[in-house]
């Protein structure tokens, strides 16, 4: 599958952008822009069932929403070799079953969704029930964004497939930590993240991956915090 994308700049170094659940390459608005400042061409794609790409094919979610499949179409649309890889959350756990392939020279983790069931705690089929939010709901879960993110967001859950969440609730014998870093990998959490507790986080630094707290952030934290988001980036960009 092709995805859609859109860039940003014309550099000589290539970075990657590989967003979360519900959203598409929008969510990117502001960060794309910054990294074309510092020299990148970006690449930032829309996933399967997200934005203007595909809808996946299969009777059941999972058989069209797997992060098999979310990968290998990152693998089939973007070029390998990247300077750098950014995935959020959805995007970050597409890019780590993409990264032995795509082999950018450097990976970022924003917040990402590798334990993405937590039975008992959480079930992604939850996300179904945002495909109707409002506008007043989304700038109630989500304080600290621009109200240009809030529209986003509003456009983005209209051609969004609700499917992708109950794909990811049928998966959870999937969801776990990874194994060692192919490529040197930085971790990005939000402050007190609910993906990625702080045994995970100490686990993840044992493997060795770098790990790092974007303080006072939510989820998304490029939305919540553009500057703590990139501050946070030192050394990686």
């Amino acid at each position: 599958m092709r995805l859609n994308t859109r860039e940003w700049g014309t550099g000589d170094r290539v970075a990657l952008l590989v967003h979360g659940i519900m959203s598409d390459h929008r969510s990117w608005r502001s960060v794309g822009p910054a990294l074309a400042g510092r020299g990148y061409r970006v690449i930032a794609v829309d996933l399967r069932g997200h934005g203007a790409s595909p809808r996946g094919e299969g009777a059941a979610p999972e058989d069209r929403y797997g992060p098999e499949h979310y990968a290998q179409d990152l693998v089939d649309t973007l070029p390998a070799g990247a300077d750098l890889a950014i995935g959020h959350s959805l995007g970050a756990l597409t890019l780590l079953h993409a990264v032995d392939r795509l082999r950018p020279a450097r990976a970022v983790y924003s917040d990402p969704a590798w334990r993405f069931v937590r039975p008992g705690l959480f079930d992604p089929a939850v996300f179904t029930q945002f495909k109707a939010a409002t506008r007043e709901q989304i700038g109630a879960l989500s304080p600290r964004w621009d109200a240009a993110d809030v529209e986003v967001e509003l456009a983005t859950l209209a051609v969004w497939d609700p499917d992708t969440a109950l794909a990811l609730s049928a998966l959870a014998d999937r969801a776990a930590l990874p194994g060692a870093p192919v490529v040197p990998s930085l971790v990005q959490l939000a402050d007190n993240s609910w993906l990625i507790g702080p045994e995970d986080a100490a686990t993840l630094r044992g493997l060795g991956y770098e790990v790092r707290t974007v303080p006072g952030a939510g989820h998304t934290i490029h939305r919540d915090d553009l500057p703590g988001f990139l501050a946070s980036l030192d050394g990686w960009l």
